[in-house]
């Protein structure tokens, strides 16, 4: 079998996945009724305030644009120099070219605008890229997995409170996701010890850790979810690696970077936990 014949078996295989779990999506209740199930009531979802995102003419190639690791990281730097920018001042993780290419882009589709010696960004103030991140993982779960998705989830929960970065229904099953911007040398233990108490509050039936990054997980953050699972464990189970920089724990829990494509990151997660479940 030729190899483009195989690729386009692949992907005729995988749109039919799509269209299958969409169809078990409309069969299923809505995420909301399964959150409310479990005592889990939403007040507020999906702020708008730090949220960066262009006119609706031009989400769906933003969308596409975000995928790119260093588009993601371009637009940390925009929004760390948002009232007034040039280009030497974003220049960190891509070439000037690239990094011109993108200012132009954000241009086009309206977020940036230019003013004397300089650039701006048209939306602010942002505080930072987390919204705007938690969005995007949204859309990726909706439009590569027919997965109907919340972010920015309030919820009033009277023993850990109620800030969930990320909710998804797969395939009738709960997913939460917690939703990292920082690099690891910003994550703190604190912030694990966070992750479970909302996993034990909510009960999902698979839950994610993933940060925005592309540096090892093993050097900080596996460590520290060691720890965590050590004080609140007689006999902690032990962290495995999937592949590269995956990792789960007990086939429920998953440590997830965005080496490589986060969809594709995404994936291995999903087949691994269905396969095991």
């Amino acid at each position: 079998m030729s190899e483009n014949k195989k690729s386009d078996e692949y992907r005729s295989l995988k749109e039919e996945i799509k269209r299958l779990r969409k169809s078990l999506s409309e069969l299923t209740p809505p995420l909301e009724a399964l959150l409310k199930r479990r005592g889990f009531k939403i007040y507020k979802k999906e702020p708008s305030d730090d949220l960066l995102i262009p006119p609706d003419k031009f989400i769906d190639g933003y969308y596409e644009m975000l995928k790119k690791y260093s588009f993601r990281l371009f637009l940390r730097e925009v929004i760390k120099h948002q009232a007034f920018f040039r280009l030497e001042d974003i220049v960190r993780y891509a070439t000037s070219e690239v990094t011109r290419d993108y200012l132009e882009y954000m241009r086009i589709i309206g977020l940036v605008e230019k003013i004397k010696d300089g650039f701006r960004l048209t939306v602010c103030p942002i505080k930072s890229f987390g919204e705007t991140l938690e969005w995007f993982m949204a859309e990726v779960f909706k439009r590569e997995f027919s997965a109907e998705a919340i972010w920015g989830i309030r919820s009033k929960r009277p023993k850990i409170g109620g800030d969930y970065d990320l909710i998804a229904k797969v395939d009738g099953s709960i997913l939460y996701m917690e939703v990292k911007s920082s690099p690891p040398k910003q994550i703190y233990q604190n912030e694990i010890a966070a992750f479970f108490d909302r996993v034990s509050d909510l009960l999902p039936e698979l839950s994610v850790f993933f940060v925005d990054t592309e540096l090892r997980m093993k050097d900080k953050i596996v460590l520290m979810f060691d720890e965590e699972l050590k004080k609140r464990h007689s006999k902690p189970p032990g962290i495995l690696r999937i592949e590269k920089e995956l990792f789960h724990i007990m086939n429920k829990i998953f440590i997830v970077n965005a080496k490589d494509s986060i969809t594709a990151n995404i994936e291995r997660v999903l087949t691994w936990y269905f396969r095991k479940s």
